[in-house]
């Protein structure tokens, strides 16, 4: 009997034409052009108006020969018109699969997955789509803005000006791209310059005065980062985008009604706010102590992301890692594998590890106010390795049973050959200063890799920050991160993730005797910075500089969600924050309560606050 059921992706085909399609079965193109009049019948209803007609023509040639690009691309575009991001997904996910050599589905879908946040996957369709069109200016677009927001700025900067070169001319919307990328780069004095060329020679386009608009406020220039959107409003009102802004910049400046006025949805229950919208909302009605009322925004901004598209918690895949690295870096056979020399001609890495708002940045932005130590930010490069391992060590394994070509004689050079492939990307990433002799890597989830590292850089300190796991979870909550297998998509795979970590954590603790680690506690710096301080710069080995006190005044922007706290001076009330929402947060401390107690927290109540 033929299968009828409707696939679930909402494109309308029968799921034998769509996602349960037999690709080895697809006729030749040229077999099917005697159905090429449908898609011209398709295409006129579409010019009507005819909506539904449109998609029926197309939907009947994709049944009969579901191989066709030409159907696919214009349902594809149907179903963006309407709204059906996840059918548009699937259907611009066959077109590439079929012809890869097609250069306007690889940018759709690339330009797609950079939107949801999946750079990894993103970046693999931009190189794509240069090697398809190596002279196309769009194509090296692409990857300037994949790998601006995947933290690799010195590179993206580089495509960046290939788009100007190709060009023959100054493209403002180029020009308002890099700008964004050195503004990443804390070059912000170059970016403003090219913000107000990209605005002269094209007045009006919201992005760039936005973005314009957001560096402002990132450098602290708050009242023409108001002047700037008040520009971006005329362009655009009660545009989302500008609203969250304009609260973000009022929130700094502790306007923090003000800023909560700009963040309401109508009465009759339209939905005006986005997931960001909604968090930055959470965040304004906590810092009020209005606790009820800040968690139901949190809530529902993650169920709003998940609505549209968000990807959810990816458990299958991040328990299969664990499982594999725990099995391999076991401490009788990290006895037998060599480790990496050192390189005594660059700078080393400090790594800076923990899990995301744990206080990572804080102690980054401490230690890189020292004229030793470069500030390298989330570097990918550990991660990188784990996915070019096989090739570089020529092996038909996988990370990290690949390390197993260690062993072999024609390899036994190998981890100074990945230890070179990692500080080479640095160099190039322009982060070594002068005079230092480390920088920092706090990429988050690093210890993930935590033996990896221990091979690759058996002198280089780690320093694990580690912060109240009820803490952690909440102020991931209150974020929309991707980090972790895209775990912060809802509280409870949040704590799934985290004891994951700290499983294997603890299992690389046991097993890696000569790892250079230590564990830091975010509240032990809040309440006596001095020491500890002085403790992280005794253990990295460089002499303590008074000035690491003041991290505050660090002009260098970091690059996450912290930025805004680590402009001001320390203070605490981050600490224990999780305690007024200890009803909301029941569901997961069960699962929690075995983690914080053996890292020597308690489960303190909300009236405890009050006490104090």
């Amino acid at each position: 009997m033929a299968d009828l059921t409707p696939c679930s992706c909402g494109s309308g085909l029968r799921r034998v034409r769509c996602c349960g399609l037999d690709v080895s079965t697809l006729s030749p193109p040229e077999a099917t052009q005697a159905l090429s009049p449908l898609l011209a019948q398709a295409e006129a209803a579409l010019d009507t108006g005819d909506m539904v007609a449109a998609e029926n023509h197309a939907r009947h040639l994709l049944e009969l020969a579901p191989g066709r690009e030409d159907a696919l691309m214009f349902l594809y575009r149907t179903s963006r018109q309407q709204g059906r991001m996840q059918a548009a997904e699937v259907l611009i996910r066959r077109v590439v699969a079929l012809n890869p050599n097609n250069f306007w589905a690889t940018n759709e879908l690339t330009l797609m997955l950079l939107n949801k946040g999946q750079l990894a996957e993103a970046e693999l369709h931009a190189r794509n789509a240069i090697r398809i069109a190596p002279q196309n200016a769009q194509a090296h677009n692409l990857m300037g803005l994949v790998l601006t927001e995947a933290n690799r700025p010195l590179i993206g900067e580089y495509h960046y000006r290939r788009v100007l070169e190709l060009a023959e001319g100054e493209e403002p919307i180029t020009l308002a791209n890099l700008a964004w990328n050195l503004k990443n780069q804390g070059r912000i004095d170059e970016a403003r310059e090219l913000y107000k060329r990209s605005m002269a020679l094209q007045p009006g386009v919201l992005q760039t005065v936005l973005g314009y608009a957001k560096m402002e406020e990132a450098d602290r220039k708050f009242e023409r980062a108001l002047e700037l959107l008040d520009e971006a409003e005329g362009l655009l009102p009660d545009n989302p985008s500008v609203q969250l802004t304009r609260a973000t910049v009022l929130a700094r400046q502790k306007k923090r009604e003000e800023a909560l006025a700009i963040l309401h949805e109508p009465e009759d229950g339209r939905v005006r706010l986005g997931p960001a919208e909604m968090s930055e909302k959470g965040r304004l009605l906590n810092e009020m102590g209005r606790y009820d009322e800040a968690f139901a925004c949190f809530g529902t901004g993650k169920k709003r992301a998940l609505e549209m598209g968000a990807r959810g918690y990816m458990a299958d895949a991040a328990a299969e890692q664990a499982v594999r690295l725990k099995g391999f870096f076991t401490e009788r056979r990290l006895k037998t594998l060599p480790r990496a020399e050192r390189r005594e001609n660059m700078p080393q890495p400090v790594f800076v590890v923990g899990f995301p708002r744990s206080g990572t940045t804080l102690i980054e932005q401490t230690l890189t106010v020292h004229p030793q130590i470069s500030a390298g930010d989330e570097l990918p490069y550990i991660n990188d390795i784990t996915q070019i391992m096989p090739r570089l060590l020529a092996s038909p394994l996988s990370y990290p049973e690949a390390l197993a070509e260690l062993w072999m004689g024609d390899q036994r050079d190998g981890l100074n050959e990945l230890r070179d492939y990692y500080l080479n990307r640095a160099a190039k990433a322009g982060i070594f200063k002068a005079g230092a002799a480390w920088f920092t890597d706090k990429m988050p989830l690093n210890e993930t890799h935590l033996g990896l590292i221990s091979l690759l850089f058996p002198a280089s300190p780690i320093i694990h920050v580690i912060r109240h796991p009820m803490d952690v979870l909440l102020s991931v909550y209150s974020n929309h991160l991707t980090h972790g297998f895209f775990c912060a998509a809802q509280m409870e795979t949040i704590a799934q993730h985290y004891n994951l970590i700290a499983e294997l954590i603890l299992h690389y603790r046991n097993n890696v005797k000569d790892m250079r680690y230590l564990p830091v506690r975010y509240e032990d710096v809040v309440v006596n910075q001095e020491a500890n301080v002085r403790k992280i710069l005794q253990f990295i080995g460089v002499e303590f500089d008074p000035r690491c006190l003041s991290f505050e005044q660090n002009t260098r922007y970091a690059r996450t969600a912290s930025y805004a706290q680590v402009t001001e001076k320390l203070y605490d009330r981050s600490r224990y924050r999780y305690r007024p929402y200890l009803k909301h947060l029941e569901p997961v401390l069960e699962a929690l309560r075995p983690v914080i107690e053996r890292l020597g927290y308690v489960i303190e109540p909300p009236d405890k606050l009050a006490a104090e």
